[in-house]
C-alpha cells in the first residue's frame, strides 16, 4: 500500500497563536491517536532507511521517543534514548548546546552505542536545528557511525536544516511547513 503523506498531514492539527501570538503549533496528538495514521507515519519514516543496516535508533527526548521506539521496531534495531539532564543513571556522556533562550544538554549512557554502530537519529520536529546538531555530536562522541536523521515535521522557515552537516548522512523530513 502506498503511503500518502496527505493522509498523515491531515492528522496534524494546526493551532494558531500557541504557545504565543504569531506561532502556529503543529499538534501531533491526533496523529498518535489514530492507529492507522501512526502506522503509516512509521512506515513512511522507515522507508528511506530500509536496507541501510541501521543498528540503533536514537530518539530525542521526549516526542522523539515515541517515533524512535516504533521506528526501531520497524527497522529491527535497538532503541537508545537521548535524554535531558538527570534522567539517566551514571555514567553518562553529555553534550551542551545553545538555544535561542539559553543552554541545554543531551545525555546518553556511556555504553549506549558501540564503535561504528550504524545509527539513525529521530525526532518529531526540526525547528532551529540546535537539538538535532547536539544529538549528532553526542552520537559521534560515543563513536557510532551516523547514517542519518528523520523527523516527522520540518519548520522550514526556522532554517534548522542549515545546521546539519552535509557529509553523506541524510536528513529526512516527512512534512515541511
Amino acid at each position: 500500500m502506498a503511503i500518502s503523506l496527505q493522509q498523515i498531514e491531515s492528522l496534524i492539527r494546526a493551532v494558531p497563536d500557541f504557545p504565543k501570538p504569531g506561532v502556529v503549533f503543529r499538534d501531533i496528538t491526533p496523529l498518535l491517536a489514530d492507529a492507522g495514521g501512526f502506522a503509516r507515519c512509521i512506515d513512511a519514516l522507515a522507508e528511506p532507511w530500509q536496507g541501510s543496516g541501521v543498528q540503533a535508533v536514537c530518539g530525542i527526548e521526549s516526542r522523539g521517543f515515541i517515533f524512535g521506539a516504533a521506528l526501531a521496531q520497524k527497522l529491527h534495531a535497538g532503541f537508545v534514548p537521548l535524554r535531558k539532564p538527570g534522567k539517566l543513571p551514571p555514567p553518562v556522556v553529555h553534550i551542551d548546546y545553545e538555544l535561542e533562550y539559553g543552554v541545554d544538554r543531551l545525555e546518553a549512557r556511556n555504553d549506549a552505542l558501540h564503535a561504528n554502530e550504524r545509527v539513525l537519529i529521530v525526532d518529531d520536529v526540526l525547528a532551529t536545528g540546535g537539538t538535532m546538531a547536539a544529538a549528532r555530536a553526542l552520537v559521534e562522541r560515543l563513536g557510532a557511525k551516523l547514517v542519518g536523521a528523520s523527523v516527522v515535521i520540518e519548520l522550514a522557515a526556522l532554517q534548522g536544516r542549515a545546521r546539519w552537516r552535509d557529509d553523506g548522512a541524510m536528513l529526512q523530513a516527512l512534512l515541511r511547513y
